[in-house]
């Protein structure tokens, strides 16, 4: 008798700590689905905003050229923006669609494509930012009154070599290294982080991180040497001063450089160096993700240009 309440008692003990195990079992992938509808939830919204806010930009923007100098670079550089925002504004209802749904069913390839657009527009769109900059360094610093083609066929000739020698540079790299190396699972997409464990992509995105990050701090650098040197030379209200706005412009772009595209690039360090931690991967999503605001760049360029704007801010600063 005693030794059956024994077994009894052993038993109800250890169902005891068989309920104090359970919760603590399944935390960690709770935790996880939470983890991962949150990053989700983020990615939803950032690129819904990116979507319509750059749609209108583009909208607002293309009728605004109409009226602008084509012979001039810096129209030259915005319509080549227009396009590349156009280019990839197409392909975020797929991510939307993949972030609300959880599962990817467009296939592979396309897989490639619409994640490799983010990069395409990343880079083209920082490339078109330097030309816009360094042609204000070169009038600002009269090494050239204006910069301008000499005709129409020589825009239009000049962009479409910058086209093709990004599509020739992107479309291999997207074709030779994206899903080559490392195994992914079928209806998923935007996980392509295996590749990092390859020594020449390391060598790559480490080149590409560090020249990034050179230009950017060199043309912040300049760009506060200009503003300071123009705060001397003018009097009064210094936004009724069209050099001021000039280069406040300029500033703009500046800032969405370092907002849109240093955060990536700086988490891509660690990244690289910790790929196979797959908790990283929706923290990557989202960093590439704030990447796609630079799109709002022509909303908000067009916002901040328009007179009515100028005129209450110059009424504020008069008071």
């Amino acid at each position: 008798m005693l030794s059956s309440l024994a077994v009894i008692k052993e038993d109800s003990r250890s169902m005891d700590r068989r309920r104090e195990l359970l919760p603590s079992s399944t935390s960690e992938p709770q935790q996880n689905f939470n983890s991962i509808d949150s990053a989700h939830i983020a990615l939803i919204t950032i690129y819904t905003v990116v979507f319509i806010g750059g749609v209108c930009g583009v909208i607002k923007m293309s009728f605004l050229l109409l009226k602008m100098n084509a012979l001039s670079v810096t129209t030259t550089a915005v319509i080549n923006l227009v396009v590349v925002h156009s280019l990839f504004l197409v392909t975020v209802p797929f991510r939307l669609y993949y972030y609300a749904t959880k599962k990817w069913i467009f296939g592979t390839p396309f897989c490639k494509v619409v994640s490799g657009m983010i990069h395409f527009h990343m880079y083209l769109t920082f490339l078109f930012y330097m030309i816009f900059l360094v042609i204000r360094c070169l009038i600002f610093f009269q090494w050239k009154d204006k910069v301008e083609f000499y005709r129409n066929l020589h825009a239009v000739a000049t962009s479409i070599a910058v086209w093709i020698l990004a599509i020739v540079i992107v479309v291999p790299v997207i074709l030779c290294w994206y899903g080559k190396t490392g195994v992914y699972a079928n209806g998923m997409c935007f996980e392509f982080h295996q590749e990092f464990n390859s020594d020449p992509v390391k060598a790559v995105n480490y080149i590409v991180i560090a020249v990034m990050v050179a230009i950017i701090c060199t043309l912040l650098g300049l760009q506060v040497f200009m503003i300071q040197k123009v705060v001397k030379t003018l009097s009064g209200s210094l936004w009724s001063h069209q050099e001021f706005r000039a280069q406040l412009k300029s500033l703009f772009f500046i800032g969405i450089l370092m907002f849109c595209f240093l955060p990536s690039h700086l988490f891509r360090i660690y990244f690289i160096q910790h790929a196979d931690d797959k908790r990283l991967n929706s923290v990557n999503e989202i960093c590439l993700g704030i990447t796609a605001f630079s799109c709002l760049d022509l909303f908000l360029f067009v916002i901040t240009g328009s007179k009515t704007l100028r005129q209450r801010i110059n009424g504020l600063l008069c008071c």
